[in-house]
Protein backbone atom coordinates (compact mmCIF):
# COMPACT_ATOMS: atom_id res chain seq x y z
CA UNK A 1 0.00 0.00 0.00
CA UNK A 2 1.70 3.79 -0.77
CA UNK A 3 2.66 5.26 1.86
CA UNK A 4 0.34 8.60 0.53
CA UNK A 5 -2.85 8.29 -1.61
CA UNK A 6 -2.51 9.62 -5.00
CA UNK A 7 -5.06 12.21 -4.11
CA UNK A 8 -3.19 13.43 -1.22
CA UNK A 9 -0.33 13.89 -3.22
CA UNK A 10 -2.40 15.75 -5.44
CA UNK A 11 -3.85 17.73 -2.30
CA UNK A 12 -0.44 18.53 -1.54
CA UNK A 13 0.92 19.48 -4.91
CA UNK A 14 -2.08 21.87 -4.93
CA UNK A 15 -0.12 25.09 -4.61
CA UNK A 16 2.96 24.32 -6.81
CA UNK A 17 0.78 22.42 -9.77
CA UNK A 18 -2.51 23.37 -9.77
CA UNK A 19 -3.48 20.80 -12.78
CA UNK A 20 -2.54 17.76 -12.12
CA UNK A 21 -1.76 15.65 -15.34
CA UNK A 22 -3.33 11.92 -15.69
CA UNK A 23 -1.01 9.99 -13.96
CA UNK A 24 1.49 12.05 -12.39
CA UNK A 25 0.01 11.34 -8.94
CA UNK A 26 0.57 7.70 -9.47
CA UNK A 27 3.77 7.75 -10.87
CA UNK A 28 4.98 10.04 -7.72
CA UNK A 29 3.78 8.04 -5.36
CA UNK A 30 6.18 5.06 -6.62
CA UNK A 31 8.76 7.72 -6.78
CA UNK A 32 7.78 8.20 -3.11
CA UNK A 33 8.27 4.72 -2.21
CA UNK A 34 11.12 4.38 -3.68
CA UNK A 35 12.58 7.10 -2.22
CA UNK A 36 11.20 6.48 1.67
CA UNK A 37 12.87 2.71 1.01
CA UNK A 38 16.24 3.76 -0.14
CA UNK A 39 16.30 6.84 2.40
CA UNK A 40 16.25 4.35 5.13
CA UNK A 41 19.67 2.45 4.38
CA UNK A 42 20.99 5.67 2.57
CA UNK A 43 21.06 9.51 2.97
CA UNK A 44 19.35 10.98 0.12
CA UNK A 45 17.37 13.84 1.87
CA UNK A 46 16.91 15.06 5.23
CA UNK A 47 13.66 15.69 4.91
CA UNK A 48 12.15 12.39 6.84
CA UNK A 49 8.19 13.41 6.21
CA UNK A 50 6.26 12.01 3.21
CA UNK A 51 4.28 14.95 3.09
CA UNK A 52 7.64 17.48 3.20
CA UNK A 53 9.05 15.37 0.76
CA UNK A 54 6.02 15.93 -1.35
CA UNK A 55 5.75 19.86 -0.92
CA UNK A 56 9.40 20.32 -1.19
CA UNK A 57 10.98 18.07 -3.28
CA UNK A 58 8.45 16.89 -6.01
CA UNK A 59 6.30 20.39 -5.64
CA UNK A 60 9.16 22.89 -5.79
CA UNK A 61 10.25 20.58 -8.55
CA UNK A 62 6.73 20.29 -10.56
CA UNK A 63 6.83 23.98 -9.85
CA UNK A 64 10.23 24.61 -11.58
CA UNK A 65 9.15 22.77 -14.70
CA UNK A 66 6.07 24.27 -15.11
CA UNK A 67 7.87 27.72 -15.59
CA UNK A 68 10.29 26.64 -17.95
CA UNK A 69 10.48 27.76 -21.31
CA UNK A 70 8.00 25.76 -23.82
CA UNK A 71 10.73 25.08 -26.04
CA UNK A 72 12.91 23.01 -24.06
CA UNK A 73 14.08 20.01 -25.71
CA UNK A 74 17.05 18.71 -23.60
CA UNK A 75 17.86 19.56 -19.64
CA UNK A 76 20.40 18.61 -17.35
CA UNK A 77 20.27 18.38 -13.63
CA UNK A 78 23.29 19.54 -12.61
CA UNK A 79 24.26 17.35 -9.03
CA UNK A 80 20.68 15.71 -9.00
CA UNK A 81 21.13 14.33 -6.00
CA UNK A 82 17.77 11.75 -5.17
CA UNK A 83 17.01 13.18 -8.44
CA UNK A 84 15.65 16.64 -7.91
CA UNK A 85 14.30 18.84 -9.64
CA UNK A 86 14.98 16.39 -12.79
CA UNK A 87 12.97 13.66 -12.32
CA UNK A 88 9.65 15.44 -11.22
CA UNK A 89 10.50 17.76 -14.48
CA UNK A 90 10.34 14.21 -16.64
CA UNK A 91 7.69 12.72 -15.14
CA UNK A 92 5.72 16.39 -15.97
CA UNK A 93 7.25 17.02 -19.40
CA UNK A 94 8.28 13.87 -20.92
CA UNK A 95 8.68 15.83 -24.38
CA UNK A 96 11.99 16.63 -22.83
CA UNK A 97 14.89 14.30 -22.73
CA UNK A 98 16.30 14.81 -19.00
CA UNK A 99 20.09 14.22 -18.18
CA UNK A 100 20.56 13.51 -14.47
CA UNK A 101 24.49 14.08 -13.48
CA UNK A 102 24.66 12.65 -10.07
CA UNK A 103 28.39 11.91 -8.97
CA UNK A 104 27.86 9.75 -5.68
CA UNK A 105 27.77 5.99 -6.47
CA UNK A 106 24.75 5.17 -3.87
CA UNK A 107 22.45 8.34 -5.15
CA UNK A 108 23.61 7.65 -8.82
CA UNK A 109 22.52 4.01 -8.64
CA UNK A 110 18.86 5.10 -6.96
CA UNK A 111 18.28 7.13 -10.54
CA UNK A 112 18.57 4.66 -12.26
CA UNK A 113 16.07 2.76 -10.44
CA UNK A 114 14.22 5.23 -10.34
CA UNK A 115 14.31 5.50 -14.15
CA UNK A 116 13.95 1.73 -14.33
CA UNK A 117 10.70 1.17 -12.40
CA UNK A 118 9.01 4.55 -13.96
CA UNK A 119 9.99 3.59 -17.77
CA UNK A 120 11.76 7.36 -18.31
CA UNK A 121 13.59 7.56 -20.83
CA UNK A 122 16.06 10.08 -18.70
CA UNK A 123 19.93 9.37 -18.47
CA UNK A 124 22.03 9.31 -15.70
CA UNK A 125 25.14 10.58 -15.77
CA UNK A 126 27.30 8.93 -12.95
CA UNK A 127 30.00 11.47 -12.44
CA UNK A 128 30.66 15.02 -12.66
CA UNK A 129 29.01 17.05 -14.47
CA UNK A 130 32.56 18.56 -15.49
CA UNK A 131 33.83 14.87 -17.02
CA UNK A 132 30.93 15.06 -19.53
CA UNK A 133 32.69 15.67 -23.16
CA UNK A 134 33.30 19.57 -23.24
CA UNK A 135 30.58 20.33 -26.11
CA UNK A 136 27.86 18.13 -24.38
CA UNK A 137 25.43 21.24 -23.97
CA UNK A 138 21.70 21.18 -22.84
CA UNK A 139 18.85 24.06 -23.99
CA UNK A 140 18.37 23.66 -20.21
CA UNK A 141 20.38 23.37 -16.42
CA UNK A 142 18.96 23.12 -12.87
CA UNK A 143 20.55 23.53 -10.25
CA UNK A 144 19.43 22.74 -6.67
CA UNK A 145 21.22 22.17 -3.53
CA UNK A 146 24.38 21.84 -4.75
CA UNK A 147 27.46 22.37 -2.09
CA UNK A 148 28.71 25.09 -3.67
CA UNK A 149 26.96 27.40 -5.88
CA UNK A 150 29.48 29.96 -6.80
CA UNK A 151 31.50 27.08 -8.32
CA UNK A 152 28.37 25.50 -9.62
CA UNK A 153 26.77 28.12 -11.16
CA UNK A 154 29.32 29.04 -14.34
CA UNK A 155 30.34 25.06 -14.56
CA UNK A 156 26.34 24.87 -15.46
CA UNK A 157 25.97 28.20 -17.73
CA UNK A 158 29.05 26.47 -19.58
CA UNK A 159 26.95 23.42 -20.27
CA UNK A 160 24.13 25.54 -21.18
CA UNK A 161 23.13 26.29 -25.61
CA UNK A 162 22.78 29.60 -27.04
CA UNK A 163 19.44 30.60 -26.33
CA UNK A 164 19.05 28.36 -23.61
CA UNK A 165 18.70 28.78 -19.97
CA UNK A 166 19.48 28.64 -16.92
CA UNK A 167 16.54 27.08 -14.16
CA UNK A 168 18.10 27.88 -10.28
CA UNK A 169 16.16 26.72 -7.11
CA UNK A 170 17.35 28.73 -4.33
CA UNK A 171 16.88 31.57 -1.98
CA UNK A 172 16.47 35.45 -2.17
CA UNK A 173 19.37 36.42 -0.88
CA UNK A 174 21.59 33.89 -2.82
CA UNK A 175 19.63 34.22 -6.29
CA UNK A 176 22.14 36.22 -9.03
CA UNK A 177 20.99 39.77 -9.99
CA UNK A 178 20.93 39.12 -13.57
CA UNK A 179 17.32 36.79 -14.15
CA UNK A 180 14.20 37.03 -13.28
CA UNK A 181 13.12 35.36 -9.96
CA UNK A 182 9.36 34.19 -8.98
CA UNK A 183 8.49 33.24 -5.35
CA UNK A 184 7.96 29.63 -4.63
CA UNK A 185 4.60 28.79 -2.81
CA UNK A 186 4.71 28.25 1.00
CA UNK A 187 7.89 29.71 1.06
CA UNK A 188 9.18 33.16 2.48
CA UNK A 189 12.68 33.16 0.82
CA UNK A 190 12.66 30.59 -2.00
CA UNK A 191 12.64 31.26 -5.72
CA UNK A 192 13.34 29.89 -8.99
CA UNK A 193 15.62 32.37 -10.17
CA UNK A 194 15.25 32.16 -14.48
CA UNK A 195 18.04 33.20 -16.94
CA UNK A 196 18.90 33.45 -20.31
CA UNK A 197 21.27 32.60 -21.92
CA UNK A 198 22.41 34.75 -24.99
Amino acid sequence: MPTLSESAIADLLGPYLPEMPPLLASQLSVYLDLLLKWNARTNLTAIRSPEEIVRRHFGESLFAGRHLDLHTTTLLDFGSGAGFPGLPIALLRPDIQVTLAESQNKKATFLREVVRTLNLRTEVWPNRVEAMPADRQFHTVTVRAVDDIHTALPAARSRIAAGGQLALLTTTPNAPPDGNSISLPNSQSAVLYLETIP
